[in-house]
């Protein structure tokens, strides 16, 4: 749990630089294979529902540790494997992600 909460701190740090076409090239290189960006399907979620139901604070914790996570998900199986991605990498992924839709299921009034 420290090792999750410190590359959080060092996530959190460098959240002012986030990358987005470096986070697409990072997806297109790690996660297009089980998450499409277009509602073609494949065995994750389609990234545009991630990006309008989850927080990019959310989508970091859960690339930096799927297998501790996904129950906090509501997911009762973890399929995403860990990574080997550097914090910027990690923080590119989440702003392009995050970047998908504009609006939010937590913008709703009420949420």
């Amino acid at each position: 749990m420290k090792k999750i909460v410190a590359i959080l701190s060092f996530l959190s740090a460098i959240t002012l630089f986030a990358d987005i076409e470096n986070g697409k090239v990072v997806y297109a290189q790690n996660c297009a294979n089980c998450h499409s960006v277009s509602m073609t399907g494949g065995m994750g979620k389609d990234f545009n529902l991630v990006s309008y139901n989850r927080k990019k604070e959310d989508v970091i914790k859960y690339i930096v540790s799927p297998m501790t996570m996904y129950r906090e998900f509501g997911y009762s199986a973890n399929a995403m494997p860990r990574f080997p991605l550097s914090g910027e990498d990690v923080e590119d992924v989440a702003e392009y992600i995050d970047s998908l839709q504009r609006f939010k299921v937590w913008m709703k009034k009420g949420e």
